[in-house]
């Protein structure tokens, strides 16, 4: 063997096999490339790279970095969507105030927060009400004088917001404009009387102060006898429902008016939760779409209201 370094294979230098004629590497490291059977290629000054194979990696790379992005943001929508919900269906939903059925106490445009664990959870809890089970879970039944959210019985779909009149045994009647519960009159108080315009022309109303048995406290308003809801028939509230009524007396469809037309009797499966505050209120002219309705029909005395 020569004493040549270049041709025994030392540390940092390459050599040829004189029995193959391809050179052998060093220590330093495999070779990165097929040098083919040519010795002479070992003289060749033309620099050896794959600059392909580098690109092509960095390419897959940035596709699998993007691909990891939007998969964590999907999860990300999703995990934010569940605790939403989870959040609407156990413990708060918002809802807005579509009509005047409840004035003088919840007025159109109010936006309120019901509390979803006042009167436990049952199918009606979850939006859509799908059936995946009947009657409540951890129920509690309602006080009289409760302002609540319930599923309208004649289609268990529309959501309705009146107050709790009438228990599971109660007898509730009207007669003269006057609101009878187990054959005792309800004390009312007047507090004001005033003139208002509607559909029906100038009207007088009167607004009083009204309380029911237990001592629950509220304002009704009124336009004076001779409603189609001032007489009514005497009403036995079965067990397992409620008797609902708006405090708005000549401008509610409510438990006084049969299912078929009106409310009914209101199942304790059907109810949503409790009406706790207002959050906030806009006048009924006012426009998601037009911002500068906002500041010109807001009802800044209206603002985290509690309910009573």
């Amino acid at each position: 063997m020569t004493d040549d370094p270049k041709l025994n294979g030392g540390a940092g230098a390459s050599a040829l096999d004189p029995a193959v004629g391809r050179p052998i590497w060093s220590d330093d490291g495999d070779a990165p490339f097929d040098m083919g059977d040519d010795p002479e290629a070992l003289d060749s000054e033309k620099p050896i790279h794959a600059p392909r194979r580098y690109r092509k990696a960095k390419r897959v790379t940035k596709e699998k970095s993007a691909s990891n992005e939007t998969v964590e943001i999907i999860k990300t929508v999703v995990f934010a969507l569940l605790i939403a919900l989870v959040l609407r269906v156990l413990l708060f939903q918002p809802f807005t105030i579509p009509s005047a059925s409840m004035e003088p106490n919840l007025y159109e445009g109010d936006y309120i927060v019901v509390s979803k664990w006042s009167y436990g959870y049952s199918k009606h809890s979850i939006p859509f009400s799908p059936p995946v089970f009947n009657g409540r879970i951890l129920g509690k039944a309602p006080a009289r004088g409760d302002i609540a959210v319930f599923k309208l019985p004649r289609d268990n779909k529309t959501d309705y917001i009146k107050r709790v009149i009438g228990l599971p045994g109660d007898k509730v009647q009207m007669i003269a404009n006057k609101l009878y519960i187990n054959g005792a009159p309800v004390q009312d108080v007047e507090v004001s009387r005033a003139q208002m315009a509607d559909m029906f022309g100038a009207r007088s109303v009167t607004q009083l102060r009204e309380t029911l048995p237990g001592g629950r406290t509220f304002m009704t308003q009124d336009f004076g006898p001779g409603g189609e809801l001032d007489d009514t028939p005497l009403y036995e509230v079965p067990s397992g429902h409620y008797f609902m009524m708006g405090d708005n007396r000549d401008n509610s469809i409510d438990s006084r008016v049969e299912m078929s037309a009106g409310v009914g009797m209101v199942p304790a499966e059907n109810l949503v939760g409790k009406a706790e505050i207002i959050m906030f209120s806009w006048t009924p002219g006012a426009s998601l779409f037009n911002p500068v309705s906002w500041f010109a029909n807001v009802r800044f005395s209206r603002f985290f209201k509690i309910l009573d």
